[in-house]
């Protein structure tokens, strides 16, 4: 009896190894189909309240981990990274962690990188495996004063958060809080607190450059809205600076813009996905974001608008004092 037992055990252990060997997890970096389960637990799990940093945007990921855009597609709308990243955008994709409610949906983190810029979405499925909603929650800028943060709480809300140095030492903290609205399949945002803003005075760092051109001058919109537009470093472009704030979402964009006419330029940069057209007039200059300019704003304004043209003020020349002999 124990002999064919033992026998018996032999005879199923290539089937039991063959098991095995099927629950190893998939690779999603090639180009071939995967079934939607293979592609949710190829996602580790998280904890709740289960939290991710601006930091970990910068680490270097391996490559066993690239899950190919060809894949992602097959589950994930084109226009959830094409309205941060451009229209046509196909970033390198890497899985982050899942939270998965019981009973429930499931939240996906992923990490796209894409022209050297690292951006941080959230994907959510029903608890059927269906894609209903994605955003992005980490958008680095490029500033050392402040630090981005994004975690889902136990109850399932979505908290994002900026937390701002301030020059006179003190910090400021603003948040974001949204909700999963299954039913409109949208993230709804349902608090937010604004970013304090201790700056009373915005600095313009192109101010001190030429402005012989017609176009040269500053162009604003209140006081905290700026379009600055220099002499560019050859006669077919122009310099900017656009600041502008709008309640608690602002944006920032420095660069040249290529002259299409006399009264017309176009913003656009290899590496950056963002495209921007300035329409000038006599006293004015109304900007349009023809692509995807996310990674220099927050997500829910726009560079779009029309500033007046400020009267320049020349600089007094500082009188000298007579020399005494």
């Amino acid at each position: 009896m124990f002999a064919r037992k033992k026998l018996l055990i032999v005879l199923l252990m290539p089937a039991l190894l063959l098991a095995c060997k099927s629950k190893k997890k998939v690779s999603l970096s090639g180009d071939e189909p995967v079934e939607i389960k293979d592609f949710i637990e190829f996602f580790q799990p998280l904890q709740i309240p289960a939290a991710w940093t601006d930091s970990a945007l910068a680490k270097k990921d391996p490559d066993s981990l690239l899950i190919s855009y060809k894949v992602f597609s097959q589950f994930v709308p084109d226009t959830v990274l094409g309205k941060t990243l451009g229209k046509n955008a196909k970033p390198k994709l890497y899985p982050y962690g899942k939270v998965e409610v019981k009973g429930g949906e499931t939240y996906l983190f992923v990490k796209s990188v894409y022209n050297g810029k690292k951006t941080g979405f959230l994907l959510a499925f029903s608890k059927s495996n269906v894609f209903l909603a994605g955003m992005p929650v980490l958008q680095p800028d490029q500033s050392n004063a402040t630090q981005q943060s994004v975690f889902i709480d136990k109850r399932i809300t979505i908290n994002k958060s900026v937390l701002r140095r301030n020059a006179d030492g003190s910090f400021s903290d603003g948040k974001d809080v949204y909700v999963l609205n299954e039913a409109a399949n949208n993230f709804m945002l349902i608090m937010t607190e604004a970013l304090e803003d201790k700056v009373t005075e915005l600095i313009n760092p192109i101010d001190t450059l030429p402005r012989k051109n017609k176009l040269s001058a500053d162009y604003a919109n209140g006081k905290m809205n700026l379009v600055s537009v220099r002499d560019g470093r050859k006669p077919d472009r122009i310099s900017f600076f656009i600041h502008f704030e709008q309640g608690d979402c602002n944006g920032e964009l420095k660069g040249e813009a290529f002259l299409r006419g006399p009264n017309r330029a176009e913003y656009t940069e290899n590496g950056d996905p963002c495209k921007l057209s300035f329409s000038f007039t006599g006293n004015s200059v109304t900007l349009k974001e023809e692509e995807g300019c996310g990674s220099h704003r927050g997500v829910r304004c726009s560079f779009n608008g029309s500033f007046a043209r400020k009267k320049y003020v020349k600089p007094a020349t500082p009188k000298r004092s007579p020399v005494k002999k």
